[in-house]
Formats: structure tokens, C-alpha cells, sequence
């Protein structure tokens, strides 16, 4: 069991039956000692943030999650079909609302890191950093690579990101999934 005093960003808990994570949370003091934890709290399976208010006589399961390496194959109509990643037969997918922003960083034959919650695979999670090809950024002016700045330029995925102004189309550079920006420049 989780008690109130271990629920912080980055836990996991059973909440109504559903595998969720906490992905932000403040202690709120009220009058006489008593305080309660106000947070915001993803549903693993449907995606979904909601905000949730802890009391610390509340106490939750710990849900019983596997983590597996699986492969993104493709999407099709708002679903993304993944594979084991040495398995191909053992397909499942997901939809757009569980994925959220990260399907703008998903490239065919990209490794990602499924949730199975229950024997059902809920989510996925990408690597922290991943390394991606620009397809188009408009052209560095002179003089303009030595001030600070940024412009928008579109990825091998689809997604767009503001890079640098010495960027060019072509380059490989490394993103922050979970910022969803720019790190550096790789090629």
C-alpha cells in the first residue's frame, strides 16, 4: 500500500481501478495542521490529466505494472500499432488520446518502452532524449548565426520545434521528449 506521505511527481497508483501516475503534486496547509496534497493525475490507460485532492488518511494499491521494449510500426486513423521488439507477431496499439504529444517524436522501427498493466499494454513511454532529422527550416540569414534567437523547423515526423538559427535542413539533432525541445545538434 501507498500511504499520503509517499504520494510525489512520478508515483503510480490504483486510483478507481485504473493504473494512474501523479505527475504533479503541492502540499496545501489549512488551518489547525490539517493539510491535503493537491495534484494533477494521469490516467495510464485513457491518457487523461485530472486534478485530485489527497487527505493523509487516504492510502492506494501499488499498481502492478511490467515494462517491456516494443517497436512503433505505424499509425493508421488515430491508432499506433507496436510490436514486441523481438516479437513482430505479438502486435497491440494504442490510441492517439493515450499516446498525447508523443506521437509527435514517433518514427517507424523506433524502441519505446510499453506499460502492461493487468496483462493489457496501456501506454508507451519514449526515451528521454532521441535523435531526429530536420526536413525543413528556412535558411540562416547573415549575420544572424552570432544573436541569440530561434526559428521553427519541421522533423522527419511531421512535428515542429523551434532549433537555433544555425540549424539547417538536414541535420540530426537530439530532443527532449518530455520538454519537447530542442538540445543539440548531432550531424
Amino acid at each position: 500500500m501507498i500511504s499520503y506521505s509517499e504520494l510525489k511527481k512520478g508515483v503510480k497508483i490504483v486510483l478507481d481501478g485504473e493504473p494512474c501516475e501523479i505527475t504533479e503534486s503541492a502540499p496545501l496547509f489549512k488551518a489547525r495542521g490539517h493539510s491535503v496534497l493537491k495534484t494533477k493525475v494521469r490516467n495510464l490507460k485513457t491518457g487523461s490529466v485530472f486534478s485530485r485532492t489527497f487527505h493523509p488518511s487516504d492510502s492506494f494499491k501499488e499498481p502492478d505494472i511490467s515494462k517491456i521494449e516494443a517497436k512503433f510500426l505505424y499509425s493508421h486513423r488515430n491508432k499506433y500499432v507496436f510490436c514486441e521488439k523481438d516479437n513482430s507477431s505479438q502486435r497491440f496499439d494504442l490510441t492517439s488520446q493515450q499516446i498525447g504529444n508523443r506521437s509527435n517524436f514517433l518514427k517507424p522501427n523506433q524502441i519505446v518502452e510499453a506499460l502492461i498493466f493487468e496483462g493489457e499494454t496501456v501506454n508507451i513511454f519514449l526515451p528521454i532524449k532521441i535523435h531526429l532529422k530536420i526536413i525543413e527550416t528556412p535558411p540562416s540569414l547573415k549575420g544572424e548565426r552570432a544573436q541569440a534567437g530561434t526559428k521553427t523547423a519541421t522533423l522527419e515526423t511531421g512535428a515542429k520545434i523551434n532549433v537555433p538559427p544555425f540549424i539547417e535542413s538536414g541535420d540530426t539533432i537530439e530532443i527532449n521528449t518530455e520538454t519537447e525541445e530542442y538540445v543539440r545538434r548531432i550531424e
